[in-house]
């Protein structure tokens, strides 16, 4: 197998959270494809897509350790067994309109569920030798959200942004946010953080817009959009992402936090009219797909604007996005007609959609 272009040293081994997950299967395949050792620990909720770590599964660098978060004794044992050089943590509730309609799950998994691998992180890193503690880092993974919502004229989110999170969803990682850098300072456990604007490519669990859109559009569904559909996000493609968070694993400042984005901002009706638009081309029968577009009540706190200054890491590490929102989409579009049996069989178990009415008419 072909390794991608990475600095760090073969076989380092990494212990993941949520690695099973959209964005962490991405840092995953990333990982033991470049020759990592990757260890990753995920409780395989609804939302997890184990299918996008196949390739990963005979290979002798990956383990899966099925265990939640918030387990105090099985964090530790995993980091016992493993002996991890770097934690990358992703794993965490994501899904605002869930966190609406259900907050417990995300006070306990972002918040208590991040307060049980620092823990582990810090009583395994001060059993280390001096070699291992020098070479040691935890990267904590958050999102924009935390730093509230915009204005149109605003300036973009940069990392001195203070937090202002509106939702039960980003409330609970701006809290897993405050405890990382917290054990940073109290107790010396070398940590970076990186927040990231709105995700988007292949394996996106289907309750999330892009994914949505066009699963409804290939069926002839309404296609439904918050309020007017003006709110507006800055869309980066999960490779990318996943591109970004390994620099940062590898070459993040202790103490740092990283913003990430995709220098895309739209609005949310751009992106569903960009959709219907390579609908028609794809799906001629169903033409215009715009007509099926359909405004629906708002959801309660809906941000208006998020927008990332990720000026510092293209600065300090050199990064920036390679992926243009136009082929990204174009290429998720495709893959989602491609892989139409896996969000079927999604839909069908009923798992994705429960705000959004997904395999059903109307």
């Amino acid at each position: 197998m072909a390794r991608e272009a990475m600095t760090g040293p073969v076989l380092r081994k990494v212990l993941i959270t949520g690695g099973a997950g959209f964005i962490g299967s991405a840092v995953v395949r990333r990982l033991v494809r470049a020759g990592y050792c990757v260890a990753n620990i995920d409780k395989l909720t609804y939302a997890a897509t184990p299918e996008a770590i196949e390739e990963c599964l005979d290979s002798p660098n990956y383990c899966l350790i099925q265990a939640d978060i918030c387990n105090g004794d099985a964090v530790r044992q995993a980091f016992e067994d493993f002996e991890p050089d770097s934690v990358m943590h992703l794993a965490a509730e994501s899904h605002v309109d869930r966190s609406i309609d259900g907050p417990g799950a995300f006070i306990q998994t972002n918040v208590l569920g991040t307060f049980t691998m620092l823990q582990a992180a810090r009583r395994y890193y001060e059993g280390l030798n001096s070699v291992k503690r020098d070479g040691f880092r935890f990267h904590h993974v958050s999102t924009d959200e935390v730093f509230g919502s915009l204005s149109p004229t605003d300036p973009a989110f940069h990392e001195k942004t203070p937090y202002s999170p509106r939702s039960p969803y980003s409330a609970s990682k701006a809290a897993s946010d405050h405890l990382v850098h917290a054990w940073g300072e109290t107790y010396g456990l070398p940590i970076v953080l990186s927040n990231c604007s709105n995700n988007y490519g292949p394996w996106q669990f289907p309750e999330k817009l892009i994914p949505v859109i066009i699963m409804k559009a290939r069926d002839g569904q309404r296609l439904p959009v918050y309020g007017k559909g003006e709110n507006v996000r800055d869309w980066l493609h999960v490779e990318d992402h996943a591109s970004a968070l390994c620099t940062i694993l590898e070459r993040g400042k202790l103490g740092e936090s990283y913003n990430v984005g995709g220098n895309a901002e739209r609005q949310n009706i751009d992106v569903v009219r960009a959709i219907c638009a390579a609908m028609d081309e794809r799906r001629p029968e169903g033409a215009p797909h715009e007509q099926l577009i359909s405004f629906v009540t708002d959801r309660p706190g809906h941000d208006a604007r998020y927008a990332i200054d990720a000026r510092k890491i293209k600065r300090e590490l050199d990064w920036e996005p390679s992926w243009r929102f136009e082929d990204g989409l174009s290429t998720t579009v495709d893959w989602y007609l491609k892989n139409e049996s896996w969000w079927r069989d999604i839909v069908t178990k009923g798992t994705a959609g429960d705000r959004i009415g997904l395999g059903k008419k109307g």
